[in-house]
């Protein structure tokens, strides 16, 4: 066999949430285990991109894998993911207003970890047990962002709502560290055991995600009635049912702003699949970064990603309880920082020549300035419709995530015969202008207003910030001291 080298990636979502006095950690290392090395393939690294994204990097050839796989079977592998993952959105936005988050959520990512650590002997059989198998871990992953989406507007009061969704970009933590560290265990102990311990994490983690996560507060054992209160009297208005009622697809299809969020975050995963699928390649055959200082190189802006998150979702909060801005300026300021920023810098990359400080640093700059978007255009799904948030999510990320596909398939047409740099900037040129294009439409229709759909009685509807009772944490002791008033009276 060859080297042994990760090339792309494997990713797992960290999630936590605040249940009460109890705080989840999630997928860090866990299910969704997007791992090829060269042991894995024939002839040439296996390449997160689909059939036609097939790169010539130079000095692979004489790589030699394990399998006797031709690149078609290669891609077939990558691709079933990337197709089964997109077309379960909806299913997932459906499952989760029937059953729940804790089930939904828990169920999606046992199914991924065991699926991870059947792998290396689906290999051994038959390459075609291994797409069976990538396609579980799509369709189940597909589940898991509209459950997480579902339990915010019963468990999130909404001014502390941005900051709760950097939480969710925990799985950039799980990109930049695995960067690195799959090329260890990989060089030291085979291509299987990062299946293996991926797999066996997941499963430890379903255990403790069962224990600790309840779909709403009520539902919660161990929370406290001063904190029980608090959450209910914050989430009440927007939430105008509690039992699992029925999402409303037609209105959800004919809402402006629910289009707008879905077609403004295709942007910004277009360019985020740029750095993602092509970054690696560009950084090796064009800048000639060897395999160890792309690795590192590629995984370190992932790693800041998740504090640039926190900083970015902390200050919409603060702009939010302080009243400096409405809301729907403060969602559409992130947003913009979130894809129109990096859009410019990756065609600026394509200018910079072989000026490495300069590049590095737009680079750096624009894959944590992509984070920005949770403080933005994804937190603004739970301000339309804090009901079917889940819902909402799923048809946007039906939307969005075929850039995941579409972009590193562009990509793959454009730099199919030895890449020039003049084909590396049409890449680039293509994702900068995808990016500004689609906030223009996020621009012009997005809106923190909650639709009328999102209630049971349609009458009751306004925007995200006249339904919030309580602003700040004054609001929270002032709410205490009443309580204990009322005790005393009683």
């Amino acid at each position: 066999m060859g080297h042994n080298v990760v090339y792309h990636y494997f990713r797992g979502e960290k999630v936590r949430g605040h249940f009460g006095p109890c705080y989840i950690g999630g997928r860090l290392l866990s299910s969704d285990t997007w791992v090829i090395s060269t042991d894995f393939g024939k002839g040439e690294e296996m390449r997160q991109k689909i059939e036609n994204c097939c790169f010539q990097s130079r000095n692979l050839s004489n790589e030699k894998g394990e399998f006797d796989w031709d690149p078609a079977i290669q891609s077939a592998i990558i691709s079933s993911f990337y197709w089964c993952y997109v077309i379960s959105q909806v299913a997932g936005g459906i499952l989760v207003q029937k059953f729940g988050t804790k089930a939904v959520f828990g169920f999606s990512q046992l199914a991924t970890a065991c699926s991870s650590l059947l792998i290396p002997r689906a290999a051994e059989a038959h390459y075609s047990l291994v797409v069976v198998l990538r396609s579980i871990q799509g369709i189940a992953s597909g589940f898991t962002w509209p459950a997480m989406y579902s339990m915010i507007g019963h468990w999130i009061p909404p001014p502390e709502r941005s900051r709760f969704m950097s939480s969710f970009q925990g799985f950039t933590i799980g990109i930049g560290l695995t960067y690195p560290i799959c090329g260890f265990i990989i060089a030291h102990y085979g291509w299987r055991v990062v299946f293996y311990t991926t797999g066996s994490l997941g499963c430890i983690w379903c255990i403790a995600w069962w224990y600790f996560a309840f779909d709403t507060p009520a539902e919660h054992p161990r929370i406290s009635k001063q904190e029980l209160t608090y959450i209910q009297k914050c989430t009440a208005p927007t939430m105008a049912a509690t039992k699992a009622r029925k999402a409303p697809w037609m209105s959800i299809l004919k809402s402006m702003p629910a289009w707008s969020i879905g077609i403004t975050t295709f942007g910004r995963i277009w360019v985020h699949y740029t750095f993602i699928t092509t970054g690696p390649l560009y950084m090796k055959t064009i800048l000639g970064f060897s395999i160890q200082k792309n690795g590192l190189l590629n995984g370190a802006p992932f790693l800041l990603s998740y504090l640039s998150s926190v900083v970015f979702c902390y200050v919409a909060d603060v702009l939010v309880t302080r009243k400096i801005l409405s809301l729907t300026p403060i969602r559409k300021i992130f947003t913009m920082l979130s894809q129109v920023i990096p859009g410019i810098f990756v065609l600026c990359i394509g200018y910079s020549g072989c000026n490495l400080a300069v590049v590095l640093f737009m680079w750096f700059m624009a894959v944590i300035l992509i984070t920005a978007s949770y403080a933005g255009a994804m937190a603004n799904i739970i301000d339309i419709a804090p009901n079917f948030a889940g819902p909402v999510l799923a048809f946007a990320q039906t939307i969005h995530m075929s850039a995941s596909f579409i972009s590193p398939l562009v990509a793959g047409h454009i730099l199919r015969d030895n890449a020039t740099l003049g084909q590396w900037r049409k890449v680039f040129g293509i994702a900068c202008g995808v990016a500004v294009g689609t906030y223009f439409v996020y621009q012009i229709f997005g809106t923190s207003e909650v639709q009328k759909w999102n209630y049971c009685d349609s009458k009751d509807f306004g925007s995200a910030e006249q339904v919030q009772p309580l602003q700040s944490d004054d609001s929270k002791e002032e709410l205490e001291e009443n309580e204990k008033k009322k005790k005393e009276t009683a």
